[in-house]
């Protein structure tokens, strides 16, 4: 039986050992829910479904939200999650494609996620799928080249079926002129600033009509949770 959001905290307090990144974790939680319930065309009945939309998980160290998400949907037995991060379990300290139902990229070392992101949009065009492709990233995540180099390819392809999300906690070191936006507009995308724990703007925002240009939302978070 699938989940409330109100119920997420209590699903992440049965994953313990990695403390030090729960931060990092819980900035992501509203938006991976937004996702989940309402964006992303996924049948949790049948995960490896080719006509599904894509999630990419960049920012994949500290997952406990990512994986108390999947547990409330319906891809994970919440019982599952108390075996975090143990010798045995599937459920590592950075997410893993091939032992997690519904998982779509292994990740955790940070600024690959929007490069394959894009490389897997370009493929569906040439499919002719109709599925898109999101990815979640930190801010910080930005500071990595790959990530620039993929910003300037999708926007300059007309990826209109790519989707990203910043997470903006205010963690990058150096930041940008003008916001985060600025970077990505300036290469030809759709952009959008929204509060990162409003459920309503964030689902308006990953609905607005971007027409072949990829799409990138800001989601702001408190600075605390850096």
């Amino acid at each position: 039986m699938q989940m409330t959001f109100d119920e997420l905290p209590q699903l992440m307090t049965l994953m313990t050992g990695d403390e030090k990144h729960g931060a990092s974790a819980t900035s992501t939680l509203d938006v991976l829910w937004v996702l989940y319930s309402d964006i992303l065309r996924l049948d949790t009945a049948k995960p490896d479904d080719p006509d599904r939309d894509r999630f990419y998980l960049s920012k994949g160290h500290g997952p406990m939200a990512y994986y108390a998400v999947l547990a409330a949907r319906g891809l994970l037995p919440p019982n599952e999650l108390a075996s975090f991060g143990s010798y045995h379990s599937p459920l590592g300290n950075h997410p893993d494609r091939t032992l997690i139902p519904g998982v779509d990229i292994g990740s955790g070392s940070l600024g690959h996620g929007l490069a394959l992101a894009a490389g897997t949009a370009v493929a569906l065009q040439i499919q002719r799928s109709q599925a898109q492709v999101f990815v979640l990233i930190g801010d910080a995540e930005l500071d990595e080249g790959s990530n620039m180099e993929a910003i300037q390819f999708a926007g300059r392809s007309q990826l209109g079926n790519l989707s990203t999300v910043v997470i903006d906690n205010d963690s990058a070191g150096l930041g940008w002129p003008g916001g985060i936006a600025s970077r990505f507009a300036v290469e030809g995308w759709s952009t959008s600033d929204v509060d990162g724990r409003d459920h309503s703007a964030l689902r308006q925002a990953f609905r607005i009509d971007h027409g072949d240009r990829p799409h990138v939302v800001i989601a702001h978070v408190e600075k605390k949770e850096n």
